[in-house]
């Protein structure tokens, strides 16, 4: 995705992807991870891994524009909206951690979610990258062109239409109890792994056959992986606040979401959910 119009995005994020590898290398252990520093513009406590993390990533995008002029805004989950040069044409939206829980107790699942647009909704964006330090693999997409892990493109094995395998995500215990009932008989088995960016990589990869939220997801978390979801033809609804392309790309959570392989399945999903 190089050119004089678009700047190579994929080797932007892994040098991002890089620098985060040393941040948390930096930071071996929970009671290093876990205090507390601050909130960030998106309501959530800050912690010590948060703040690292996002500090990693926008000093390299600080020399990124640096090196090659270019302009952009920056939506993310810490610092909220900063602008680079002009602001313009690109709009990146970050999450440094997705999973943040899961990086401060050291699960390996967590990721770094980082979208590229051309305008201010969900509907712009063109290019989206999320890499799971847990596994290692690394997911992007590019609008139009198709999405892949470690470089293999994907679209050869989708999610079921009848849906074997559900992922909760935003999963408060109460927010389970309250809900899991609904679906049964909407899907065989349930999954909770604590990021959604890596939940609908994994759907678009036809690991798991549907994802929900429990609670508005924002932004920073799905506008990377939900490219990948589209480029596969799967389908994803803000069902609260339809019509997805329109969402604003900002830090506010507007409406839960469904995806799965049809609009028909998210259409069961969002009737359970709503149950």
């Amino acid at each position: 995705m190089t050119s004089a119009a678009a700047p190579d995005w994929l080797a932007v994020c892994r040098a991002a992807t890089a620098d985060l590898r040393e941040v948390f290398a930096g930071l071996p252990t929970r009671a290093v991870r876990e205090p507390v520093v601050g909130a960030g513009e998106g309501g959530d406590e800050t912690t010590a891994v948060d703040a690292d993390a996002e500090a990693a990533i926008l000093a390299r995008l600080q020399a990124f524009h640096a090196e090659t002029g270019t302009g952009f805004t920056v939506i993310s989950e810490e610092v909220g909206e900063l602008v680079f040069g002009t602001g313009a044409p690109w709009r990146l939206v970050v999450d440094p951690i997705d999973g943040s829980l899961n990086a401060k107790r050291l699960i390996p699942f967590y990721s770094v979610s980082i979208a590229v647009a051309t305008g201010p909704a969900m509907g712009d964006v063109v290019f989206g990258y999320v890499y799971d330090f847990g596994s290692g693999e690394e997911w992007w997409a590019i609008k139009g062109e198709g999405a892949f892990l470690d470089g293999t493109r994907l679209g050869l094995e989708l999610p079921k239409d009848e849906i074997e395998i559900l992922s909760f995500e935003a999963t408060l215990t109460s927010l389970v109890a309250s809900k899991a009932d609904a679906f049964v008989g909407v899907a065989k088995r349930l999954r909770i792994m604590g990021s959604l960016a890596l939940s609908l990589c994994h759907l678009a990869a036809g690991r798991v056959d549907g994802v929900i939220s429990l609670k508005a997801a924002r932004s920073v978390d799905i506008a990377a992986a939900q490219l990948l979801c589209l480029e596969v033809g799967v389908a994803i609804e803000l069902f609260e606040d339809p019509p997805f392309a329109a969402a604003p790309l900002d830090l506010k959570g507007r409406s839960r979401i469904v995806a799965a392989a049809t609009p028909a399945g998210c259409a069961r999903l969002a009737a359970a959910l709503s149950a």
